[in-house]
């Protein structure tokens, strides 16, 4: 709502009255809040303001370069789905097709959340990986 010079915004209940110019601000601070661009070794990802999460090459210019899901959750169902030892073949059987299959390998093996790595460089190969503490060695470390 606008009061003349400043600009009065409702949240939860209350009121706060802010000025045109911290409106401004707060308008470009939750912007860029909704929009992150993370740059691995090869891949970047980018949350946009939409809500979807694109995939690109890291200095990519072109569409042609990039896949976007409807979220990063929607990535990460791609991913629980993938076997634990997948190709870029295995990411085309999803509908995902030419240089954006082989992206998405890289990406998962390059992104923090996704616990796998490239196991091999031909035929680009990616190795889910298990907890750091395996089974017998959970089984060790409680028998102090």
């Amino acid at each position: 709502m606008r009061d003349g010079e400043s600009i009065v915004l409702d949240i939860d209940g209350q009121s706060y009255e802010l000025s045109r110019e911290a409106a401004t601000d707060l308008q470009d601070a939750v912007g860029d809040a909704l929009t992150e661009r993370r740059e691995f070794f090869r891949t970047a990802g980018t949350f946009r303001e939409d809500g979807s999460y694109e995939v690109s090459r890291r200095s990519a210019d072109s569409a042609g370069n990039a896949k976007v899901f409807q979220s990063f959750d929607a990535m990460a169902r791609l991913f629980d789905r993938l076997p634990d030892e997948f190709t870029a073949e295995d990411v085309g059987r999803t509908g995902i097709t030419g240089s954006r299959r082989h992206l998405l390998v890289r990406h998962f093996a390059e992104h923090p959340d996704f616990a796998c790595r490239i196991g091999s460089r031909n035929p680009l190969t990616a190795r889910k990986e298990t907890d750091v503490l395996g089974e017998d060695a959970t089984a060790e470390v409680g028998a102090d």
